[in-house]
Parts: structure tokens; sequence; C-alpha cells
């Protein structure tokens, strides 16, 4: 069944009052938005549980726990290791300031035309005199950001609610489904639940996947790093795998911060060439591993349309926008898809 035209003019009141509400209350909704994702990635394994006969109240406080217990420790194991890459990158950051006056900026100015230098030993020097502070614990960093006690304040808030909002979505993830099911027109409910079970497909190989990706390639490029005998190779590794949600953004990333690591750490080119290798192996398990296997080839993101979609959802709503974009963007896949579907069996495409 097709939808009427009033049901229609809702859906499209619907749509418009949310993208509104959304852009509005963007800052409000990130925790929110974090929680619901973390419930939808943890609600299968809620799910199976119950279905092996465990309670759903049992199952949702056992998949909580364990879910939050990992995203603590982890950040609590590797903190010491992230401290002790600060501290190696805020010792070498006066070597990274003498190659970039040193090497980089005279070439900039004979490309250019100008002459002269630019004086950049005043930022050598504060950094000098205060490495200890970009290599300090936790603690400090909070101490620096508590200058703004209300931004603080909200900080605290926000990680507050992420753990709770996401407890009471996995307790209530079926109820909350089921009402929002009862809602839907009866007339089109069919097409409308299909394109949501499609939709939920395309949502769960592409978060899962992609995360992984994201762990796996920051695995390789440290590892690979630390093998090439970088010094910073875990900070750069890992950065290297958060940005690569965005294709090739981290392996450019990672690439470019590598090499100049290296060249200021061994001070030749030969060097180099382990760092371009270990990011091009990354690069080609990630095309042809890690991405097929974890991700599968059927979501249909093309790379321009993620890059697109993060740098939209990022001008128009912040964080909250980059972190929506890409479950968004899969979404309007499936929509699309359908779209064309029904256009190319339509008569205005057949001209009938």
């Amino acid at each position: 069944m097709t939808m009427t035209n009033s049901q229609k003019w809702w859906a499209v009141w619907l749509l418009v009052i949310s993208g509104a509400a959304c852009y509005l209350l963007a800052p409000v909704l990130t925790p929110f938005l974090v929680a619901i994702l973390l419930s939808y990635l943890a609600n299968p394994l809620v799910k199976w549980l119950s279905n092996q006969g465990m309670k759903r109240s049992v199952a949702v406080l056992i998949v909580f726990v364990s879910l939050f217990a990992v995203l603590l420790l982890v950040p609590l194991l590797l903190l010491p290791m992230i401290e002790h890459q600060f501290i190696m990158l805020a010792r070498r950051w006066p070597a990274y300031v003498d190659w970039l006056q040193q090497e980089i900026l005279p070439r900039l100015q004979t490309l250019g035309g100008t002459e002269g230098s630019l004086d950049v030993s005043i930022l050598k020097q504060a950094v000098a005199e205060h490495w200890q502070m970009l290599g300090s614990s936790a603690g400090q960093i909070l101490a620096s950001v508590s200058t703004s006690g209300l931004l603080l304040l909200a900080w605290m808030a926000n990680l507050v609610l992420i753990p709770v909002v996401t407890f009471y979505l996995l307790r209530d993830w079926e109820v909350l489904l089921k009402a929002i099911e009862d809602l839907i027109p009866r007339n089109s409910s069919a097409i409308i639940l299909r394109l949501a079970r499609e939709c939920d497909a395309v949502l769960a190989i592409f978060l899962r996947g992609q995360l992984l990706v994201m762990l796996a390639l920051g695995l390789i490029y440290s590892i690979g790093l630390w093998m090439a005998g970088i010094e910073l190779a875990l900070l750069i590794g890992m950065l290297a795998g958060l940005f690569s949600f965005v294709p090739y953004l981290g392996m450019i990333l990672g690439l470019l911060i590598a090499g100049i690591a290296s060249y200021v750490q061994f001070h030749d080119l030969a060097h180099l060439l382990p760092v371009i290798a270990v990011f091009g192996v990354g690069q080609l398990l990630e095309g042809f591993v890690l991405t097929p296997w974890l991700v599968g080839e059927r979501i249909g993101l093309h790379p321009v349309t993620v890059i697109f979609a993060v740098m939209a959802g990022g001008q128009l709503f912040g964080l909250f926008g980059v972190l929506l974009a890409l479950p968004v963007s899969a979404i309007l896949v499936v929509l699309f898809r359908y779209a064309r579907q029904q256009y190319v069996e339509s008569s205005t495409y057949s001209d009938d």
C-alpha cells in the first residue's frame, strides 16, 4: 500500500521538526546519541542471552557491566603508554620546530618568492619549558580544563549521563521498538517495516564492522611503526586508526605525521621506507581483507559520500553531526535504493 497525501505531509513535517530539533539541541543530544549507539551495538548480545533462557533484566545487567568495564579498563591500561608517548612528543618538540624552521620554511619561502625568515623559536621555548604539562596525567589535564567550571560540570554530567541512558535503553529496547511500531500507519506498515529491517541490517554490519576495522588498523599501524623504530608509534598508529572511518584520511594523516617523526628522529630519508611500507600494507589489508570481511561490500557507501557526510554533519551539528553522519548515510543508502527501484518500476521511467 502507498501512503496517502495526509500521511506524506505528516512524514514531511516530522522530518522538518526532527531536523530543527537536532540543529537546536545538538550539544545536548550528543550524550544521548552515544548512548543510543552503545545500546544498539550491545542489544544483539542481550537478545542472544535472553534467547538462551536468561531473564532480560539479568542479561542487560551482565552486558551493561561488561561493556562499561571494557570502556573504562582499556583507557586506564592505555593511559600510561599514551602519557609516555606525549612525554616523548614534548621532548622531541624542539627538534620538530628546528626541522620546520631549517628545512621546510626556507623551501616554502623560495617557492613563494619571499625573503626573510619566520622566527618560531618562541614556540619551541614555550613548549620546551612546559613539556611536563603536555605529558601530565589525566588529573592535571582535568585541572587545566577546570578553569571553566561550567564546562567541566557539563563534561562530567555527560560522562554520568551516557551510562545511565544506555542502561535504560538496553532494558527497554524491545518495548520502545514495539511502541514505535504501533505508531506506524497500518496501510503502509509492511513497506516501512521492510525498509526498517533493511536499515537495521546495514547499520548493524556497518557500525560494528567499522569499529573493528578502526581498532584493527590502529593495532596494525602501531605495531608496524614500533617495528620500524618510531618512538611515537602507539600515538601515531592509534590516531591513524581513529581517523580511518573517513576513507584514506587515517592513512594520509598517519603517513604524514609518521614521516615527519621518522625524519626528525633518524635524520635521513632511508627510514621513511619502512613507514611507507607500514601504511601501504595497512591500506592493502583494509581494502582486501578487513573491510570486505568485517563490513562487506553490500553497504554501498562510496568514499566521497562518507567524506561529504562527515563534513556536512560536522558543519551543521558539530560533534553530534559527525557521530550522526555515517549512521544516517547508511540509512539513506537503503532509502535511495528503494526510491530508485520504485522509479525504475514506475511509468515515468518506462514512459508507458
